[in-house]
């Protein structure tokens, strides 16, 4: 039993003629009539049974008609639904974020007011070759000549409560606080890990008082006048300046880049491309406006 087949015994069992049914179907009328021949053969069953110059549907062939019918319908509707999963597919976002969280998540919100039909699904994953759009940050990143790589540069502060005595000065050297907690991103993060090896390259240990997976923490315990902390130039948001000043370290040229990268993974990658641009745009402007 063949699709073909199906569709030719419908529209006979529709017009119970077989001259009129093979005009429609555009085939010759013994083809017909020998397409119904061979599918009763393969069921066992007659389907049609004559009634003067028309036919008309067995008991079989009836109940051939009522089963045939819609998985015929769900059949020829296959191509529209793949159509319409596609285009779910081409219109949604998926983006690894390792780094930037926060910054990224506004992004989203500012894109979202100009392209409301655009949906998004943002995880942490360490395999990006399985998303759209791939945020990550390292402490030194090998610029490459590619297209579908941009990068913003991101220096690191030491953040330190305004009631601290540090906050009388405008650069400090690490080696001067030894003696203070330090409130920390837990060691899963990016981040942490670069902070980790900058300390570890100028021979300095943190004394850890506090560490978390969540940024707005970190922040709320600098800022409570519980430690000090590295923080980040602009991809936390603002500073509450008059809770936490913003010390440049001596030691080293402390900074991050964070690296925007787009994977060219759908049938159309137009919106993935517009978002990657506007993405990196995005945080260039940040970084403007918090200098």
């Amino acid at each position: 039993m063949e699709i073909t087949q199906l569709r030719y015994f419908l529209e006979v069992a529709s017009t119970q003629h077989i001259t009129k049914s093979a005009e429609k179907l555009h085939i010759a009328q013994p083809a017909l009539s020998q397409s119904i021949k061979r599918l009763e053969d393969s069921l066992g069953v007659p389907l049609f049974v004559s009634k003067g110059r028309n036919i008309k549907l067995t008991r079989y062939g009836e109940y051939l008609q009522t089963k045939a019918k819609p998985l015929i319908e769900e059949f020829d509707a296959i191509p529209n639904q793949l159509k319409r999963i596609a285009n779910i597919d081409n219109t949604t976002i998926h983006i690894n974020v390792l780094a930037a969280s926060s910054m990224v998540t506004e992004a989203i919100i500012k894109f979202k007011e100009h392209h409301d039909h655009v949906n998004f699904e943002l995880l942490q994953i360490n395999d990006n070759s399985l998303f759209d759009i791939d945020v990550t940050t390292k402490m030194f990143y090998q610029s490459q000549n590619n297209d579908n790589i941009r990068i913003c540069n991101e220096k690191i502060f030491l953040a330190v409560p305004r009631k601290s005595e540090y906050a009388k000065h405008d650069s400090i050297k690490l080696s001067d606080i030894t003696d203070q907690g330090f409130i920390c991103l837990s060691g899963s993060k990016q981040f942490r890990a670069i902070c980790d090896k900058f300390c570890q390259h100028i021979g300095f240990k943190q004394n850890i008082i506090f560490e978390s997976d969540n940024p707005s923490a970190v922040r709320n315990m600098i800022a409570a006048n519980m430690g000090v902390g590295f923080w980040p130039e602009f991809t936390w948001g603002e500073v509450d300046r008059n809770r936490v000043k913003l010390v440049e370290v001596e030691d080293f040229t402390f900074s991050r880049d964070i690296i925007i990268t787009k994977n060219l993974n759908k049938t159309d990658n137009s919106v993935v491309e517009e978002f990657f641009d506007f993405l990196a745009d995005f945080f260039e402007e940040k970084k403007s406006e918090l200098k």
